[in-house]
């Protein structure tokens, strides 16, 4: 069996702070794998929001979940701080795969790392649409 190799915080060029709650322990005392996911699916949001490329109640283009996956290298649990480092894997013409280190604490290693593909949009009819302008211009800083 190969040894799977984790991910660094060098590889990764913007980060997003979350906290672990009580309630993301599970039974065995780590953060249950959910979590994890939420945590991916925060981070891609958040940085979009402060960015201001997303207004999640009045944005006519949004992005819609396709593919999310993950890959655990080791275990978190509360009260650790979760440093969520996002990069754009693909930019196509509407849609976009984000790859997601999530670091425990000041750990350099990734305790997870996942991808989350969302494809974009328009808000009112739900079909397809363009990765708008600004968005694009952004995100192509984060490849």
């Amino acid at each position: 069996m190969t040894e799977r190799i984790r991910g660094r915080r060098g590889d990764y060029g913007r980060f997003v702070r979350l906290t672990t709650r009580w309630a993301d322990n599970d039974a065995y005392g780590h953060v249950n794998n959910v979590a994890y996911y939420a945590f991916i699916d925060t981070a891609v949001n958040q940085m979009l929001i402060e960015a201001g490329l997303l207004d999640v109640t009045g944005s006519e283009v949004i992005g819609v979940a396709a593919e999310s996956g993950c890959r655990f290298h080791a275990s978190a649990a509360y009260p650790d701080v979760i440093h969520a480092g996002v990069r754009v894997g693909r930019l196509g013409s509407s849609s976009i795969r984000y790859e997601i280190g999530l670091f425990r604490n000041d750990e350099d290693e990734a305790t997870a790392e996942g991808f989350f593909v969302h494809v974009m949009v328009r808000r009112a009819t739900m079909r397809p649409a363009a990765i708008p302008e600004a968005l694009r211009a952004f995100l192509e800083g984060q490849a």
